[in-house]
């Protein structure tokens, strides 16, 4: 029927979308949710990254992503392990072959995981209290164990070595992830040392002689040289530490 006069001419009824004309969604797998919480990590942080919070950047419910993992805590392993990744890793060749320079390449592999990890809010952190395995991690530890076969050490200081060495990448790692997080707010290695001096010159001499006596030398050399020099005493101590200390009578 027609529309009378001087009325509003009515619109067509708009036709329904086909499902197939629609953008398709992202197929799921353990890979897409690996990388929807990644994103989540570094815009938002470890924290932010939930089950939820992926489903709704995956477009689907929460409910789908159990079909690829069991928990939060396997999908930040997964996250985890998909950063480790990212470590250059340098070839050390089979075992028994020599390791040249295994020293100054252990030194910077060291470094270079403490980088990568440190650089992802907070991700370094789900190391602790448990052992990696992945196959990002696994290959991490496969290369920290044949640059130590360099050294000469027997093959039980190389595995108390390789938990050290992974408890101390990853220590330093979270610590770096938050000083990103310190930054991010505006406050600055300078700024930071200069409220422990602050700190420092308040306290009495009598209740703390050795922060007191020590004040100039506390906060000097930056936190590089401070890395370095914590990295050289970690090897040191490995090469000169056996794996049984002899036992005090």
């Amino acid at each position: 029927m027609s529309n009378p006069p001087g009325a509003p001419r009515r619109s067509a009824p708009a036709a329904p979308v086909s499902r197939r004309t629609r953008p398709a969604k992202a197929a799921l797998s353990a890979d897409a949710l690996v990388s929807a919480a990644l994103a989540i990590l570094d815009a938002d942080g470890l924290d932010a990254v939930t089950m939820r919070r992926v489903a709704q950047a995956l477009d689907t419910g929460a409910a789908s992503l159990y079909v690829y993992v069991a928990n939060r805590d396997e999908l930040l392993a997964l996250v985890y392990d998909r950063v480790v990744g990212e470590i250059p890793l340098p070839d050390v060749g089979p075992v028994g072959a020599p390791v040249p320079h295994w020293r100054a390449r252990l030194t910077t592999l060291i470094g270079d995981a403490v980088t990568v990890l440190g650089g992802r809010r907070g991700i370094a952190s789900v190391a602790l209290g448990d052992v990696p395995t992945g196959p990002n991690a696994l290959a991490l530890a496969e290369t920290i164990l044949g640059l130590l076969s360099g050294a000469g050490i027997d093959d039980l200081t190389r595995s108390f070595a390789l938990d050290l060495i992974n408890l101390y990448i990853t220590a330093a790692a979270t610590e770096q992830s938050a000083y990103v997080a310190k930054g991010e707010q505006g406050r600055t290695e300078e700024s930071e040392v200069a409220a422990m001096n602050e700190t420092f010159a308040r306290l009495s001499a009598t209740e703390y002689p050795h922060l007191v006596a020590m004040r100039p030398t506390l906060t000097e050399g930056s936190g590089d040289e401070r890395d370095a020099w914590t990295i050289e005493v970690l090897l040191n101590g490995i090469l000169t530490t056996p794996p049984h200390p002899p036992r005090t009578p």
